[in-house]
């Protein structure tokens, strides 16, 4: 069991017991955000009478949605979404029952006057409702997180084929793997692996791309030699622009390194000259 609370933040699609029971189970939360159309439950009275049989966990059937209707329950605050400066929402927060995981959520219910009405959960019960809200909002940053690793890494536009596979037509559905042999099945886990792999060097190789970010800004922006339309140098740089200033200063630093740098050995022994045009002067 982990000390320090973790939180996973994600988009409805993840609100599921798939992915909520397990993270309960290691003592980690989700906040995300919930479909209009869910539906939660009152806890069910119980009787003065200990009633033969189980005993009654739901009560009242309500759809969320329909609490925005109840604009008395609703408090107006500034909104605590980063970026957001004189912004007024209101939300509105109450704790039921969810059926997908059979236990009490705290739902955060939130008119804001450009996104709209928004229903957001969390499986932490003592969470503050407008830190949940906060909380969501930095979802953007992961979503350009993201797209910064498709289009500057390529951490996902991965494709290993595998020799062995047998043929598949287009849209022919999942293969039994259960029906092929134990080298077959074998040969598969080493395939997945393998996109496993990758994705986690191109998660690394970001993470050092922040940290240089992060760190080495001035040093950054000084050895980037290109050009952007909104070049803001007192912030930052992305990872992008650290990827160019990288690629750009690497030849001076193959032909300028005055000591036996491990990295300059490194890409000494494994460079290919052919993809290198530079490199010609670093060997010669």
């Amino acid at each position: 069991m982990l000390k320090e609370e973790i939180i996973l933040v994600a988009d409805n699609y993840y609100a599921n017991k798939k992915v909520i029971k397990p993270l309960i189970k290691k003592g980690l939360h989700l906040v995300s955000r919930l479909r209009n159309n869910a539906v939660a439950f009152y806890q069910a009275e119980q009787p003065l009478k200990k009633p033969v049989g189980r005993k009654k966990m739901y009560g009242r059937k309500v759809e969320l949605v329909s609490f925005f209707r109840e604009t008395h329950l609703f408090s107006s605050v500034c909104s605590p979404v980063y970026g957001e400066k004189n912004l007024i929402i209101s939300y509105y927060c109450i704790d039921l029952l969810w059926r997908p995981v059979g236990q009490l959520i705290r739902f955060v219910l939130v008119n804001h006057p450009v996104r709209g009405k928004i229903v957001l959960m969390t499986t932490m019960l003592d969470l503050d409702p407008l830190k949940v809200i906060s909380i969501y909002g930095y979802r953007f940053k992961i979503e350009v997180a993201f797209k910064q690793a498709v289009r500057t890494l390529g951490t996902y536009a991965y494709h290993f084929w595998m020799k062995a596979m047998s043929p598949l037509k287009r849209v022919s559905g999942n293969q039994h793997l259960h029906k092929t042999s134990k080298d077959y099945r074998r040969l598969v886990k080493r395939k997945i692996r393998a996109y496993h792999c990758y994705v986690q060097i191109g998660c690394i190789a970001q993470g050092l791309l922040l940290h240089l970010s992060i760190n080495f800004g001035t040093l950054v922006w000084s050895s980037f030699r290109s050009w952007l339309r909104t070049m803001k140098k007192n912030l930052p740089p992305s990872e992008m622009v650290v990827s160019y200033a990288l690629r750009s200063s690497l030849p001076e630093f193959l032909l300028g390194s005055k000591i036996d740098h491990p990295l300059e050995k490194f890409i000494a022994d494994n460079a290919d000259p052919d993809l290198m045009p530079d490199w010609k002067l670093y060997a010669a």
